[in-house]
């Protein structure tokens, strides 16, 4: 159960939730003084709360415990089902052809990478392609963009929303017969319509909003993907206790993966670089740590390679690992103009 949707009082669920305890799970092992400890309160209050939870979670499993085991999943099903797997573009062929068509829908995806190298100009090409029609090989669907840098650009998406119109106009023209270019019905304020935003200034509001998700989209069925720009910036700021803050981010991914599952959304969250000491030297890594390494399905790296940038599928159940090189223009998301570019298999 979620401490969200547990008997306790807002103020106690606000505590528990500023405090890590997003599941009611987490507070099995936790004593009455620790949990006081943790959430400033009294030690009477905390064993109120530690008492109010367990009969709440032990009323639920009574009720619960015929229907939480479901039938199980053949291989063959599974494998049906990851061939059928829809996609988000990047609008961007080769770094298309190295994640099998695209972002995967009902997965999370990691994508890192050092200042200035397009990680939010593609979180905004994905909160725009994935509302390109069925009729055109898109998804119809609707996007969420959660802000937590402030670094969203509206104007950025509105060029990129004009470019992917002009996309479809092309597309019309050059293989639908008998249809015209001023045929394509969806406009630029269309998709700017259709992402919802939000801005969190903090890491309480930033797991708030994600509890709140599952929510959101039973109301919007029509979202197809969500976007984190980016998942580390509140969780690098000020966090002294890193107990704490593996406990907060194990909660998100988690989260984060149920929604993809259960709602067949893509989400993509976008992460920031930071300096890792191992054998003797310094290099570049993704930030939060080893243990959130595991909390997305698949994770590309973006980098340089002299003037060119570069994708770099760094981890995947089902994909090879590959690089290709692509470039961010005027458009957005596009192809690298070089001449001798090569989709680089690792």
């Amino acid at each position: 159960m979620e401490v969200l949707k547990s008997p306790l009082s807002a103020s106690q669920k606000g505590k528990l939730i500023s405090a890590g305890y997003t599941s009611i799970n987490l507070l099995s092992s936790v004593s009455p003084s620790h949990l006081a400890l943790e959430l400033k309160i009294s030690e009477a209050e905390a064993l109120e709360i530690l008492k109010t939870v367990s009969d709440g979670s032990r009323s639920e499993s009574t009720s619960t415990s015929c229907t939480i085991v479901k039938g199980a999943q053949s291989a063959w099903d599974m494998l049906q089902e990851e061939e059928t797997l829809v996609r988000i573009t990047t609008s961007s062929s080769d770094f298309d052809n190295i994640l099998g068509g695209g972002i995967s829908c009902k997965e999370v995806t990691e994508i890192g990478g050092v200042p200035g190298i397009g990680k939010t100009q593609l979180g905004i090409q994905l909160a725009v392609n994935v509302q390109i029609p069925f009729d055109y090989g898109g998804l119809g669907g609707k996007a969420i963009y959660i802000d937590t840098e402030g670094s969203f650009m509206v104007e950025r998406a509105l060029q990129i929303a004009e470019a992917c119109g002009d996309d479809m106009a092309e597309y019309s023209r050059l293989y639908r017969k008998g249809f015209h270019s001023h045929e394509v019905k969806i406009q630029p304020k269309d998709f700017l319509e259709n992402i919802f935003y939000f801005r969190v200034c903090s890491y309480t509001e930033q797991i708030a909003l994600i509890n709140y998700l599952d929510k959101f989209i039973t109301d919007h069925k029509d979202v197809k993907v969500v976007i984190i720009d980016s998942i580390t910036f509140h969780f690098r700021q000020d966090f002294d206790d890193m107990a704490l803050r593996t406990r907060l981010l194990g909660g998100m991914a988690l989260k984060l993966m149920k929604l993809a599952r259960k709602f067949g959304v893509a989400v993509v969250v976008l992460n920031q670089v930071t300096t890792k000491y191992s054998d003797g030297s310094f290099h570049l890594a993704l930030a939060l740590g080893d243990s959130w390494s595991h909390a997305s399905t698949n994770r590309i790296i973006l980098h340089w390679n002299g003037n060119e940038r570069y994708a770099y599928i760094d981890k995947s159940p089902s994909l090879r690992s590959a690089s290709a090189p692509y470039s961010v223009t005027g458009k957005g998301i596009r192809d690298s103009p070089s001449n001798n570019k090569r989709i680089k298999n690792i």
